[in-house]
């Protein structure tokens, strides 16, 4: 049989997944049953799927996410303020494909940052291409990079990503020439990309702490505008979790 130079010339051909579905084959009798046509499509269904996958590892190494988080692990209890049915309609992504934003507030620990990721890893298991940046550090990067020459390469997949994440917005006050580089990239994607913003304040506050009040007021339109709102309630997720670790561990002492 020359069935095992076959599955060599599909993987020197790098169709992987076409060799494994046709060595699988070969080792079941029941296949034999179906037309060549059937079989053929089989083997080309799991080549397809493999890509699939991979393609999709690549959009999650290139999205460096905070956390490996997903809609399905999600805690939507009431009192959390997850309204359950707005969660389940944006995991359809169509605010991706219509170009709006979500805006994540609430305490410390309240789980905005792993409620974007989970929202942010579901577009990329869609398909859609993701970038995850903590603001106050891409900022500074940004400052950088206009210093040593970067900006430009700094600043491309940033604008070219169709899914951003700007975590921590407000950590701390933003300077005029911060607000200058927030406003570049809110503009950049207004109605073109979509944005997820995470913050400790709520977005009421957001005006009074930014020094320039015309930058603010241009951020706030483009980020406000056309966004969708959640605002997150209840104790610190971090502090329950370490008091159900702290708990588990006395009753295995």
């Amino acid at each position: 049989m020359l069935n095992q130079p076959t599955i060599e010339k599909l993987t020197v051909m790098k169709l992987s997944g076409m060799a494994k579905a046709f060595a699988d084959q070969m080792q079941r009798p029941d296949m034999a049953s179906l037309s060549f046509e059937e079989r053929f499509g089989l083997i080309v269904d799991f080549q397809m799927t493999e890509l699939e996958n991979r393609r999709m590892q690549n959009r999650l190494r290139t999205a460096k996410l905070r956390f490996s988080a997903s809609i399905e692990d999600l805690d939507l209890r009431q009192g959390r303020g997850m309204d359950r049915a707005l969660i389940l309609s944006l995991a359809q992504n169509q605010w991706v494909r219509q170009h709006h934003n979500i805006l994540v507030t609430g305490p410390t620990g309240a789980g905005k940052s792993y409620l974007a990721c989970a929202l942010a890893q579901k577009a990329c298991r869609d398909g859609h291409t993701v970038l995850y940046q903590r603001l106050p550090r891409l900022l500074h990067d940004i400052a950088v990079a206009r210093l040593d020459g970067r900006y430009h390469k700094l600043m491309a997949p940033i604008g070219k990503c169709e899914v951003l994440v700007l975590d921590d917005l407000l950590i701390s006050p933003l300077t005029t020439e911060e607000q200058r580089e927030l406003l570049e990239i809110v503009e950049e994607r207004y109605d073109r990309k979509a944005t997820i913003v995470t913050s400790q304040l709520p977005i009421k506050a957001w005006y009074d702490a930014m020094q320039d009040p015309t930058l603010a007021d241009a951020i706030l339109d483009r980020l406000v505008h056309n966004a969708y709102k959640i605002e997150l309630k209840g104790e610190s997720m971090r502090r329950k979790r370490s008091t159900l670790d702290r708990k588990s561990e006395a009753v295995t002492e």
